[in-house]
């Protein structure tokens, strides 16, 4: 990358920027460590926590997720701004931002290998333990399991960073788009990234009042957008709960009709769970991928392009934020319980064990359902509206 920016870009400062993406891969790795690690201190204080009954377990756990959400984020903010001054800013600032974020993104194939590992150890623990494998086997598996739920919340922290950093990126392209369909000067557009050096003529004062923060439309776009990870959230988080009730339902009716299944002497009928799970997995995420089409498209032909941009302002912050908290205090709920059953606290069968169970069950759906998929909801809404936006903007109601 050095040769690539000093021999064919001729700018050392590409290799500068691209630095700083790659070091921030590597900080948000450490940060997901801290905060999920078996060993750190919040897992250990979640784990004690359920010495005093599930609410503290559970407490502790939320506490922990929403504070590792503020240094990641903080970080991804800061790694934007100095990318964008270190190449001097206007939309030479925009490329450099493009440059640290293919830095952050330069580590991908070592994330896909950690990601792997994750069920790949999960799964061998649950054969071990389901093959009545001896007590050192299950140990073996269960500490591969933990160091799983530390690598796959390093890849989710890693996969929503780089989400973020490109959607920043997308979000200027989507500016520019839209100035060119306004028939803004090419050399005026980079006021969009800063007004400094610029004089106020007739196109630049056009963009700074279609982007006033002061315009109830873009007020009431961003409001909207910061509400819809929640929304979509909410309906991953049911869907789990519907998959959840069905698969007890079925558990419960195989005990009560095969015979000796309770006894340990039939074989469960394994394949209708599977075929619950998987059928219901595909039916349950239709709300959340119209939630994921129906309000940009609303946002964008009701309210306008420009409001548009605030609505996906508002997606990517609180979208990135809230997925931050979920994956990094499931993946915390899931090793505190971890901890206390290598025998702190009581080990297994105690109270705090008992609280880990309940925290790490609830956990789950945050870590491996809701959070993740936030990432396809920032990625998905700033590709529609970027090739929608010809639409948007020759068909949106005029409000002026």
């Amino acid at each position: 990358y050095y040769f690539l920016a000093t021999a064919i870009m001729h700018d050392i400062r590409l290799f500068y920027c691209l630095t700083m993406g790659l070091v921030a891969a590597i900080l948000v790795s450490l940060m997901v460590q801290y905060y999920t690690g078996i060993d750190q201190k919040p897992v250990k204080s979640i784990a004690e926590g359920g010495l005093r009954g599930v609410a503290t377990n559970l407490i502790y756990g939320f506490s922990w997720g929403m504070e590792s959400a503020v240094p990641m984020i903080i970080l991804v903010a800061i790694v934007n701004v100095a990318a964008f001054y270190v190449m001097g800013g206007g939309l030479h600032g925009v490329l450099g931002i493009a440059a640290a974020t293919l830095g952050l993104s330069v580590m991908k194939g070592i994330i896909m290998a950690a990601d792997a590992f994750g069920p790949i150890a999960d799964n061998a623990s649950g054969i071990a333990e389901m093959s009545g494998l001896g007590a050192d086997v299950r140990r073996s598996g269960d500490v591969l399991d933990a160091a799983g739920n530390i690598t796959k919340a390093i890849t989710k922290g890693y996969s929503m960073s780089t989400a973020l950093m490109t959607s920043v990126v997308i979000l200027f392209a989507y500016l520019l788009s839209a100035a060119k369909l306004a028939g803004i000067a090419h050399e005026h557009m980079a006021a969009f990234a800063t007004l400094r050096g610029t004089e106020l003529t007739m196109d630049v004062a056009q963009m700074v009042r279609y982007l006033s923060l002061a315009h109830p439309l873009n007020i009431a776009a961003l409001m909207i957008g910061a509400t819809v990870p929640f929304l979509f959230s909410s309906q991953a988080m049911k869907a789990v709960g519907r998959t959840a009730f069905r698969l007890v339902d079925e558990v419960r009716r195989q005990f009560r009709e095969i015979p000796g299944l309770l006894q340990g002497e039939a074989i469960p009928e394994y394949s209708r769970c599977v075929d619950i799970g998987t059928s219901h997995a595909l039916k349950e995420m239709v709300a959340p991928t119209l939630i994921g089409v129906i309000f940009p498209l609303t946002v964008g032909f009701v309210m306008g392009p420009w409001a548009l941009a605030f609505y996906l302002i508002g997606v990517k912050v609180i979208g990135a934020t809230l997925a931050i908290f979920m994956f990094n205090a499931g993946g915390a709920w899931d090793n505190a319980k971890k901890y206390v059953e290598d025998g702190h606290f009581g080990g297994k069968g105690s109270e705090a064990h008992k609280a880990g169970v309940i925290g790490d069950t609830f956990g789950d759906p945050l870590k491996d359902t809701a959070g993740p998929s936030l990432h396809i909801l920032i990625k998905l809404q700033n590709i529609l509206a970027i090739t929608l936006l010809p639409l948007f903007y020759h068909y949106h109601i005029p409000w002026e």
